[in-house]
Formats: C-alpha cells, structure tokens, sequence
C-alpha cells in the first residue's frame, strides 16, 4: 500500500485538510500529514479546517496536532506532497537530495493558505478536487 504525506508550512489548516479528506475517500493509501516549518508545533487542526471536517461530515482525529516534516517520515513515504510551490521548494532544502523524487506538487495550482485569506471554503474546494485526482492516480 503507498504511503503520502501532504505538507503545508504549519500543518494545521491545508494538510491536514487534505489528509482527513484523502482518508475519508479511500482507503487503499496511508495518509499522513506535516508542516515545513515549527511554528504551530503541538496545535491542533486550525478551528476554520474543523469547521470545514463538520459542515461536509468528514470524520477526523480531533487529537491530531501539527507536527513539522522530518527524515525519518520522508523516508516511509512514497509521496511527499506540498500544499503549495513554496512548500514544495522549502521540502527540498530540508530533504537530501536522494528523497526529491518522492516531493510533488499537490495540484498545478498552489492552494492558498486559509490561515492567510480567510477562505476555508475555497481551501476546501481546491483539496476536494486535488485529492480526488490522486486517488486516481495512487489507487
């Protein structure tokens, strides 16, 4: 079974996100996710994302708490999947150069950050459609 771990910069908004809706339409894929930096260590799922897991029923761990990327997760995976060019980018400073086969784009778009512009539901719609795709693509 593949395993993917999606990355934003602090893991409690967009990869998460994109995580639990991964997780809840398949699951033929291990499903993690992570940050690319510190900042929101051990907080948990931004209150807009939980918002979101409610409005569209999709179940989560409430428990989960932002966790920042790092080797030996990168090593597990088949996919490392950046939220955005920038998270994408930053992945491959703090990886070696031997795992940067394993880092993708999430989409060809960048998802904007909702702890930045407010818009779960945009954040939303773009993960829906994003992780769709890699379902197909990864089952």
């Amino acid at each position: 079974m593949k395993k993917i771990v999606f990355v934003c910069l602090g893991n409690i908004c967009r990869s998460p996100m994109a995580e639990f809706v991964m997780k809840n339409l398949t699951d033929q894929v291990i499903v993690e996710s992570r940050a690319t930096s510190a900042w929101e260590h051990g907080n948990p799922i931004h209150r807009g994302t939980q918002q979101i897991f409610k409005q569209y029923q999709i179940p989560y761990d409430s428990h989960k708490t932002s966790q920042k990327m790092n080797l030996e997760t990168a090593e597990e995976c088949d996919y490392i999947i950046g939220m955005d060019s920038q998270n994408v980018a930053d992945l491959k400073k703090m990886l070696p150069s031997r795992l940067h086969t394993k880092i993708y784009p999430f989409a060809e778009e960048s998802v904007p950050d909702p702890w930045y512009t407010g818009d779960f539901e945009e954040t939303y719609r773009m993960v829906t459609e994003g992780c769709l795709a890699w379902k197909n693509r990864l089952v």
